[in-house]
């Protein structure tokens, strides 16, 4: 049993450092081709230096998402890379790299912007990002992990996900950011702008109904705040 483990970890093994190294390809060959014929031999030098530092950065990250992860078509790997970069160290080192590579993918995957997801996440966790936050009791019960997902909210986004469900996975980060994009890029698809798409993920489809009968709009602060917010982080990118 112990022999079939290791066989098993070790075949993981290299099929996480094989997806690395298809990335880095993608990766080299997107910016060889924007760069000018004139610089391209000066930067395979450098690229060569780089090379087993960066596919070792790949393959380490590439390795802590979920082991059932597919990567669907083709990916800007450059800009996913920056933006894993850029989120690690605007969050102080809460946001995880990896998270920021999963986010980075499902957004992509969805046509949403990772930015507004990432100050929804920092929003919802307190702006701690703890996976493990559980939300104050409520009448609706309470809201748990990352994305605060509420056990009346987190089955039906699960299975529009194509994902199974149980409430122990809401404090898993990887499965609350796949659920927490799945279900934005659901309401932005059904309102068609980020008022009405945010305040929903916050208060509910018929809470929503309700904000706007109470108020004339749907730009509640919890919407204005996270696209205020998002743009901010992008203009410091």
């Amino acid at each position: 049993m112990r022999r079939n483990t290791i066989l098993g970890n070790v075949l993981l093994q290299t099929m996480h450092i094989g997806l690395a190294v298809i990335l880095l390809m993608q990766y080299g060959a997107q910016s060889a081709a924007s760069e000018p014929a004139a610089s391209k031999n000066a930067l395979a030098l450098e690229r060569s230096a780089g090379f087993d530092s960066a596919l070792l950065e790949l393959a380490d990250t590439s390795s802590e998402l979920p082991e059932d992860y597919t990567i669907r078509g083709a990916v800007n790997w450059k800009d996913i890379k920056g933006l894993s970069e850029f989120l690690y160290i605007d969050s102080d080192g809460y946001f995880k790299r990896d998270w920021a590579v999963l986010l980075g993918l499902e957004a992509d995957k969805y046509g949403i912007d990772p930015l507004i997801v990432y100050e929804l996440l920092k929003v919802e966790s307190g702006e701690t990002f703890d996976p493990d936050a559980v939300g104050p009791e409520t009448r609706y019960g309470q809201a748990y992990g990352l994305a605060q997902f509420m056990e009346n909210t987190g089955p039906w986004i699960a299975e529009k996900a194509g994902m199974d469900y149980e409430k122990e996975k809401l404090f898993d980060p990887h499965y609350a950011i796949q659920l927490s994009v799945t279900y934005l890029a659901y309401l932005y698809d059904k309102y068609e702008d980020w008022d009405h798409a945010l305040t929903a993920y916050h208060r509910g489809m018929t809470g929503l109904e309700e904000y706007i009968d109470e108020n004339g709009d749907a730009a509640s602060w919890y919407a204005v705040e996270i696209q205020k917010n998002a743009e901010l982080t992008a203009a410091n990118r």
